[in-house]
C-alpha cells in the first residue's frame, strides 16, 4: 500500500511480485504529482521486483526532473540492490 503525505509517499507491506503492478502505477502517479521523497520504514517483505520497481520510479522522477529520495530502506532491500550491483542507483537521488 502507498499513502501519500505532502511531498513523501510511505510504501508499506509488502513489495513482491505479487502486488508490485499495483504499487508501480501508484508510484508513478504520485510521482507525477510532486512526491519527492520515498519511505520504505513500513515495508515488511521484498523480493527482487522491489529493486526493479525501485529503479523504475526513480527513473521516472529523473525524467520529470525531480529526483526520487529514497529514505529507510529496509536491509533485506539493501542488500539485494548491492547483489545485484545498483546500490549506486537507488542512492544517488539521495545524494543529489
Amino acid at each position: 500500500m502507498i499513502q501519500a503525505a505532502g511531498n513523501r509517499m510511505v510504501v508499506s507491506g509488502s513489495v513482491t511480485l505479487a502486488n508490485v503492478a499495483a504499487l508501480r502505477e501508484a508510484g508513478l502517479k504520485l510521482a507525477q504529482n510532486g512526491v519527492t521523497e520515498v519511505d520504505l520504514s513500513q515495508v515488511t517483505e521484498v523480493d527482487s521486483s522491489a529493486v526493479s520497481l525501485l529503479l523504475e520510479w526513480a527513473r521516472a522522477g529523473l525524467d520529470k526532473g525531480q529526483p526520487l529520495r529514497f529514505i529507510n530502506l529496509p536491509t533485506n532491500l539493501t542488500s539485494l540492490a548491492q547483489l545485484y550491483g545498483v546500490t549506486d542507483l537507488i542512492f544517488q537521488p539521495a545524494d543529489s
